[in-house]
């Protein structure tokens, strides 16, 4: 079983540089666009302009819908199995679903073209979902070793091209995704336990955590140095800053329940208003293209409603006419793992007031119930994230309001940040339905 062994490790490696390299390109595609704004700021400045605020909109709505046009047309036009989020196919395809054209190169390059842009655009959307994808896509290449799109076999691991060996490596590549994203190994395996795969065995529990384990090792010990492909220096130090989202351990009141239950209430009401506008929405969207006779017209009407989206993105919440910018740039102009950063952050009991996070919660809700489904590679975990937070936010700053800024051990758990935290978690659960795996990540992300 060595051989076996040895390909889960490469698997997990391959699934970590894939998820460095990832993240580091949206990193530095978005700081990009920040930057060419704040020069033409300062080139506006210089001109007597006073900054000229509309046109460095008009210059950022622009490049978004750029970015978007590209996303949205490489799955379309490039490869239409990347479309969707990803997930959904990977579990049908490892509980008997045939689908085609899922585990090929063009949809491998295509997905990873569309999440990239799609994530760096600053639609509503994160790389997880698409993520996943690519990881399943890896399990299946690194154990076929062949490439029938282009005629490739190679004479390696021969004795692991049988569907039953193929569905373990997918298991594991998608499973080692998770565990990247999260910095959490055993959630990955445990994800892939509770989700993914129906078939299982006590064998593969033990290959998939090994391969959870090189890709979390693999992405910690790249991005330990390397921030927007620049060389920062201490390789192989992990800060657990950098690592974990909210860090210091909290004492927990026996009244800290009460809250508590009313946040799990709140997700699992908002999760399923969520699946069920979500259907809706399909269902209108499918009727609209169905009714489109030419196939051409139908892929442009796609390509244009992602643009809609961004454009109504950028009207309601960037739009300097806004007259909440100010106090919802924060959480609605910053990339999703940044705005969850701020939310989660312990005592910050009054930094947000209540018009913010219930401004970016309408906005976010709507917006990225709309997203889902469009013909963008796009995933759905830091978005459940983000508006769990939003609304957890928001209950502890009425508990603020009604408590006071509590300093003693015993009202210590009265903090926004971690109803954040139970926030988060409770709209993932009531969206997902994910209750083992989902504690794991985020006690991994948390503690």
């Amino acid at each position: 079983e060595w051989d076996r062994w040895l390909l889960m490790g490469l698997i997990g490696t391959a699934v970590g540089l894939l998820g460095f390299l990832t993240h580091q390109i949206i990193d530095s595609l978005i700081k990009l666009k920040w930057d060419l704004m704040e020069n033409y700021l300062q080139v506006s400045k210089r001109n007597g302009q006073d900054g000229n605020i509309h046109m460095t909109w008009l210059c950022a709505l622009g490049s978004g819908l750029a970015i978007v046009v590209l996303s949205s047309g490489s799955v379309l036009f490039f490869c239409p199995a990347g479309s969707p989020a990803g997930l959904p196919e990977i579990i049908g395809y490892l509980n008997g679903t045939c689908i085609h054209h899922l585990f090929n190169i063009k949809t491998f390059l295509g997905t990873f073209v569309s999440c990239v842009l799609a994530v760096a655009s600053g639609l509503f959307c994160a790389p997880e979902g698409p993520m996943i994808h690519l990881g399943a896509l890896l399990g299946c290449g690194l154990s076929q070793l062949q490439l029938d799109t282009l005629g490739i076999h190679l004479p390696i691991f021969t004795r692991f091209r049988n569907s039953a060996d193929k569905r373990s490596f997918i298991t594991a590549g998608a499973g080692a995704e998770i565990a990247l994203v999260f910095r959490a190994p055993i959630g990955g395996l445990l994800f892939t336990l509770e989700e993914v795969s129906s078939f299982w065995d006590i064998r593969l529990d033990w290959q998939t955590f090994f391969c959870c384990l090189m890709a979390t090792f693999t992405v910690d010990l790249l991005s330990s140095s390397l921030y927007g492909f620049v060389y920062r220096g201490h390789f192989g130090f992990f800060e657990a800053e950098k690592r974990i989202i909210f860090w210091n351990l909290l004492d927990i009141n026996v009244l800290a329940f009460i809250p508590t239950i009313l946040l799990r209430m709140l997700g699992g009401l908002l999760g399923a208003l969520f699946v069920f506008l979500n259907i809706k929405i399909n269902k209108l969207r499918m009727q609209f293209f169905n009714s489109i006779p030419k196939s051409s017209l139908k892929k442009t009407s796609k390509l244009l409603e992602t643009v809609l989206i961004l454009r109504i993105l950028f009207m309601f919440c960037v739009s300097p006419y806004h007259f909440l910018r100010v106090a919802a740039a924060a959480l609605l102009v910053e990339n999703g793992k940044q705005g969850i950063t701020y939310l989660f952050k312990r005592g910050t009991h009054e930094e947000f007031g209540y018009p913010s996070p219930c401004t970016a919660l309408a906005f976010y809700f709507i917006l990225s119930c709309w997203m889902v489904g469009s013909a963008v590679a796009s995933g759905l975990d830091i978005p459940m994230l983000y508006t769990g937070a939003l609304y957890g936010r928001i209950i502890g700053l009425i508990l603020v309001s009604v408590f006071g800024v509590q300093t003693n051990e015993y009202g210590a758990w009265i903090d926004p940040g971690l109803s954040a935290a139970i926030g988060a978690a409770s709209f993932v659960s009531g969206m997902s339905r994910l209750t083992i795996s989902l504690t794991v990540i985020m006690v991994s992300m948390l503690s």
